[in-house]
C-alpha cells in the first residue's frame, strides 16, 4: 500500500490556465473603435473580432470620448436611452487599461500628422507600447503607419 500512496504523491500534475489568463498581444484602440463595439454601429462585428484576444490600451480621455459618442445619441434619439446606458455600463466593464499622456508629445505628433490632440494622445500612447493602433479613422490610420513604421523597435 506504501507504494500506491507514494506513487500517487510523487506524480506529476500540469494544470494549465485558461486561455484568457494567456499573455495575448497589446492593441491601442480608439474611441471610434469601441464606440462601433458598444453602440453597434456598421462595422461593430469587425471591432469586436479585433477587440477579442488583446489587452487593450488607450489614453485617459477614451472615457470622455465615449461618454460624447453617448451624448451624440441621446440627443439624436432619446429613445436610444435603454441602449445608450446599456453600452455605457459595458463600456465600464471593459478592460482597458488607461495611459497618462504627455502633452507636449501629444501636440508635436498632431502638428507633424495634421491630427487633433485627441488622436495624437493615441497615437502617443501607441508608440509608447511599441502596439499597432486601431482606428476607423482615416487621417488617424495614416499618420499611424507612417509613425509607427518610422519608431519600429524604438519604444520604452
Amino acid at each position: 500500500m506504501r507504494s500506491a500512496r507514494r506513487s500517487r504523491a510523487h506524480r506529476l500534475h500540469v494544470a494549465e490556465p485558461a486561455s484568457a489568463y494567456l499573455r495575448r498581444p497589446p492593441l491601442v484602440t480608439d474611441a471610434s473603435v469601441i464606440a462601433a463595439a458598444l453602440f453597434d454601429e456598421e462595422h461593430s462585428d469587425e471591432a469586436l473580432a479585433l477587440l477579442r484576444g488583446r489587452t487593450l490600451h488607450a489614453p485617459y480621455l477614451l472615457d470622455h470620448e465615449i461618454s460624447s459618442v453617448a451624448l451624440k445619441k441621446l440627443r439624436r434619439e432619446a429613445r436610444a436611452r435603454t441602449a445608450v446606458i446599456a453600452a455605457l455600463q459595458a463600456h465600464g466593464r471593459l478592460a482597458i487599461e488607461r495611459h497618462a499622456v504627455d502633452a507636449e508629445a501629444a501636440v508635436t505628433l498632431a502638428q507633424r500628422y495634421e491630427l487633433t490632440a485627441y488622436d495624437a494622445a493615441y497615437l502617443v500612447v501607441a508608440e509608447q507600447l511599441g502596439a499597432p493602433l486601431a482606428t476607423f479613422d482615416e487621417s488617424l490610420a495614416a499618420a499611424a503607419r507612417k509613425h509607427l513604421a518610422a519608431t519600429d523597435g524604438v519604444h520604452e
